[in-house]
């Protein structure tokens, strides 16, 4: 029973980080932030802290942390760029 949630966690875990490489590329492509929440960003990076955070405390570090372990990266990533891409949008709009 243990093992069939800790399939089913990975397999949600799984289907949300697919998303992160394609926004991250997005981002890289356009050199933008347009489209893009940091309050969502946050809220996101936050989930997974948790999630993390909770596989740590009842020691159940298996490979379902590894999941979450990925997309706090990829997540993490998604948000350095936001603030890369941003402050460049705002010395850009302070220049004209």
């Amino acid at each position: 029973q243990a093992m069939s949630a800790d399939i089913l966690e990975s397999a949600m875990l799984a289907a949300f980080g697919l998303a992160w490489p394609a926004n991250i590329l997005k981002t890289l492509r356009t050199r933008s932030t347009a489209g893009k929440s940091l309050a969502f960003l946050l809220i996101v990076l936050a989930g997974y802290v948790f999630g993390l955070s909770a596989k740590i405390i009842r020691g159940n570090l298996n490979y379902v942390a590894l999941f979450y372990a990925v997309n706090l990266l990829l997540v993490l990533a998604d948000t350095l760029l936001y603030f890369h891409y941003r402050r460049l949008e705002r010395s850009a709009a302070e220049a004209i």
